[in-house]
């Protein structure tokens, strides 16, 4: 299917209750560094509808929803979200609705882009109870030193948060990544109920991402892993030393599902550390948060526009 600049395009309709289980998509040319296609993946915007919605329940741009983040194509092999050689985005999320479903993709490049997908559905009766999907990006840059970037807040209802995506810059070579990650999780306000150690802590690392050696003299030593559940995906450094670096990394709670009965926010924060101790930052941050609740749910953010997405 062709999906003319400017437009937003209709990849499924469906009428009957059911459960999306699987969506394979890719992309019929992603040009390389440097190129007017460069930031492709974050010039494409999918949204998802359940029941005759009028605000979606899933949007993001459609490299950050498939964990490949900062307009950069990467390998990611876990549980939900699998992308592979070359471009092949797969999301094997449940995704229940008991009246029907929609989902669109935004094309703000400036031209034509051609898509191949297969969505693969079963049709069968939904209990109204049953929490739906849900995944929404936001991004902040810069972000605001000593304020916390929210990954996703105002889930007011009753569900369970499943996951995270993260794509970070990190402005230079110090470690950027000590900050910690937080659940407010039904009715918390000062402090909250889940309390995080550091970043790499949170997606299943520790020490900086080191392989074992010390890469104090060089950028070549920090080691990536992309397993069911946890996965630091993404080092990619510029050709010179204080060049940015560009991070993604995520976490999947499919077997340590965090529940809320009445409404969850999560932040992260961002303290670099250096031989000159550590400090709060200011990055340039998105992510993407997974979660299921009951209907309705809160309306989301506004969508940033282009300009706003794509990385600098």
């Amino acid at each position: 299917m062709t999906l003319p600049a400017g437009e937003t395009t209709t990849i499924a309709d469906i009428d009957d209750p059911g459960v999306i289980r699987h969506i394979w998509l890719t992309i019929g040319e992603i040009r390389g560094e440097d190129t007017p296609g460069d930031w492709i993946l974050r010039d494409l915007a999918i949204r998802m509808y359940w029941d005759a919605e009028d605000d979606p329940s899933v949007e993001a741009p459609l490299g950050d929803f498939f964990c490949n983040g900062h307009g950069m194509l990467h390998k990611i092999e876990s549980e939900p979200i699998v992308t592979v050689p070359y471009a092949g985005f797969n999301s094997y999320f449940r995704m229940p609705f008991a009246e029907g479903a929609r989902i669109e993709i935004e094309n703000d490049h400036p031209e034509d882009v051609l898509i191949y997908f297969t969505i693969d559905y079963a049709l069968n009766d939904v209990s109204p109870e049953t929490p739906y999907f849900h995944a929404q990006w936001r991004r902040e840059n810069p972000t605001t030193p000593t304020e916390d970037f929210t990954i996703v807040d105002r889930v007011e209802g009753n569900g369970h948060y499943v996951g995270t995506y993260l794509a970070w810059p990190a402005i230079d070579r110090h470690w950027w990544g000590e900050g910690e990650v937080k659940f407010y999780i039904d009715g918390d306000e000062e402090y909250p109920t889940i309390c995080g150690t550091g970043t790499e802590d949170y997606v299943g690392g520790s020490h900086c991402f080191w392989d074992g050696e010390s890469h104090r003299e060089t950028r070549d030593k920090v080691d990536t892993f992309s397993t069911p559940y946890l996965g630091y995906i993404l080092p990619e450094y510029g050709p010179h030393a204080g060049d940015e670096t560009y991070n993604g990394m995520y976490r999947f709670h499919i077997p340590d599902p965090i529940r809320f009965r009445e409404d969850l926010k999560v932040t992260v924060q961002q303290i670099s550390a250096s031989s000159d101790g550590h400090r709060e930052r200011s990055y340039d941050v998105s992510g993407v948060a997974y979660w299921y609740q009951q209907e309705p749910h809160a309306e989301f953010p506004e969508f940033p526009d282009r300009a706003d997405r794509v990385p600098r």
